[in-house]
């Protein structure tokens, strides 16, 4: 009777043995089934040949399910498994993480295990991208620059920039022939595409922003068209920040005076053209007939000719008055002011003298 009892329990006890060693086989199976689905799709490489591991912009559109991101993350080679992302998300899930993933433009690697990439998502970790627009620049220049990066053909920006859209941005000023001088110079951030209107809008934003409010026709002798004008004049002359207060007094007595404002910059717009030190203005391009020639026209140009930042703005709001008519450029950023046209003929000479010794 003992024997039997001993054997029955031997034998309940090898069951229950085995039942351990196959779930705990099983169990290490699954595990290493996980580890193995989480893993990075791809190896990180170092060689400096093209990257297997190179990052994958991947757009998660709105309203998308757990499901098909994993779908769509599997189908660019990102993650291993959709088996193993849909029990990352119902643990989230069982877990009651707070927040969900997130639609956008990302930026994936296939070097990256599957949660830190599902962490990514779910956090909205998106891809920023940026453009920097200089002070001084004008559309040209943008639209070259935009093109030059691949974003979009100059000549699509050329255009957008003459469609004014009052109708989001009604301070602009009534027949504005195009946005010269409005679109403001900064770095901007951006997702996904980049089209001339999303940076037009970023721009114009920035300056309703930052500018605008600098702005108070009851402060400032010029009407905002010409306040703008105005500084972007002074933007393209000053180089030295202390000397632009300086410039644009030089030209708001000008102005006062009827004074023909005598500013390179502006006939180099109206011919579409750059001098350099190598090849400066000649007296035929001064002389040339153009609404923007401020040599023979006097008073501002018909529109900005340039982006003008905060420094220009805030010198040409209101300009204090100066004992200086006239000003040189030494074409090393700095100016020689004179009271006289005397004083200023010598000044000139001086620079040319100075030019000549150097080469």
């Amino acid at each position: 009777m003992s024997v039997k009892r001993f054997s029955g329990w031997s034998k309940g006890l090898i069951l229950l043995a085995l039942v351990l060693v196959a779930l705990l086989l099983g169990g290490w199976q699954g595990w290493r089934w996980w580890l193995g689905a989480i893993a990075p799709a791809t190896q990180a490489t170092h060689s400096g040949n093209p990257p297997e591991d190179a990052a994958v912009q991947v757009e998660i559109p709105e309203g998308s399910t757990a499901q098909q991101i994993g779908e769509t993350l599997k189908d660019k080679g990102i993650i291993r498994s959709t088996e193993a992302w849909n029990l990352w998300t119902r643990w989230q899930t069982l877990q009651n993480r707070p927040g969900s993933f997130q639609a956008g433009t990302y930026a994936l690697s296939p070097a990256e295990p599957l949660p830190a990439i599902a962490d990514q998502i779910w956090r909205g970790e998106v891809v920023q991208n940026s453009f920097t627009i200089p002070e001084g620049w004008t559309i040209r220049q943008m639209a070259e620059y935009f093109e030059a990066q691949g974003y979009f053909p100059a000549e699509e920006f050329m255009a957008a920039t003459q469609d004014i859209p009052r109708d989001r941005f009604p301070w602009l000023p009534e027949n504005l022939p195009m946005l010269e001088g409005f679109l403001f110079p900064d770095t901007y951030q951006f997702v996904g595409e980049l089209t001339p209107e999303l940076a037009i809008d970023q721009m114009l934003r920035r300056f309703e922003q930052v500018a605008l409010p600098i702005y108070d026709e009851g402060r400032s002798p010029y009407s905002f068209m010409e306040w703008v004008t105005l500084a972007s004049i002074v933007e393209k002359e000053a180089v030295i920040q202390d000397e632009r207060p300086t410039i644009a007094s030089v030209f708001a007595r000008r102005l006062r005076e009827g004074i023909p404002l005598a500013a390179d910059p502006t006939v180099e717009y109206g011919l579409g053209i750059r001098q350099t030190v190598e090849q400066p203005l000649t007296y035929a391009q001064v002389r040339q007939p153009s609404p923007y020639n401020t040599y023979i026209n006097p008073g501002l140009t018909p529109t900005p000719i340039a982006a003008p930042g905060l420094a220009s703005l805030e010198a040409s709001l209101n300009p204090g008055d100066t004992e200086y008519l006239f000003f040189m450029a030494r074409y090393d950023g700095t100016h020689i002011f004179s009271r006289t046209l005397a004083e200023h003929e010598a000044a000139k000479r001086a620079v040319d003298a100075e030019l000549t010794r150097q080469n």
